[in-house]
């Protein structure tokens, strides 16, 4: 007799930036850990990456490696995990959307996984996500011989990597129904996973 695959509940992928939050973790992540001093120098020295990424001449991921180089190459892992962790238990949870926040909870009442999805770094999403139960697929850090090399460990967690890195960790027919949220076109590739999809919904 043919076995019948047994279904899993519904699971629901969430982007984090403007979609959860009310702005760019990463901005506010650089304003909590640096001086406004710091903050110009460093944003002035990496102005022309910056251009060229507004003109759209430079890959969101280059962009985003010369931002972390710029700030973080010269940091240990533990002084960036730490000033992440703190991040994450202050400054992160005022930025959250409670619309955001009741729609995850709703899918949690109603049984589903709730996975975030994000181009963020996961050393400041994952106490978030662990705070709520959440799991998590974001960009990681690299770091050598104990300090941040500002590049990434595999590819920048933004568009088809999105895609990409969902298919890896899930069966998406093994599920009821997929929901997908996002608020860019970063997000595409996600959302055309969904049979159920949400653009800008927290707005």
């Amino acid at each position: 007799m043919k076995q019948i695959g047994i279904r899993m509940p519904s699971i629901a992928f969430f982007d984090f930036d403007d979609t959860i939050t009310k702005g760019d973790s990463l901005l506010y992540f650089l304003l909590h850990s640096f001086s406004p001093l710091h903050l110009g120098l460093k944003f002035i020295s990496i102005s022309p990456s910056l251009v060229l990424f507004k003109l759209k001449l430079m890959s969101n991921e280059k962009a985003k490696t010369k931002l972390f180089k710029a700030f973080f190459s010269s940091m240990t892992t533990e002084e960036f995990d730490t000033l992440a962790k703190n991040y994450a238990n202050s400054k992160l949870t005022t930025i959250i959307k409670q619309e955001a926040l009741a729609r995850i909870k709703w899918h949690q009442q109603e049984g589903h996984e709730v996975v975030v999805v994000s181009a963020s770094p996961e050393n400041w999403l994952q106490p978030w996500c662990n705070n709520q139960g959440i799991r998590l697929i974001g960009t990681q850090l690299e770091s050598k011989n104990g300090k941040i090399t500002g590049n990434f460990i595999g590819k920048n967690c933004y568009g088809e990597e999105k895609k990409q890195r969902i298919l890896s960790h899930y069966q998406l027919k093994d599920y009821d129904s997929v929901y997908a949220y996002g608020d860019s076109r970063g997000d595409k590739e996600m959302l055309a996973l969904a049979d159920h999809s949400f653009y800008r919904t927290f707005e």
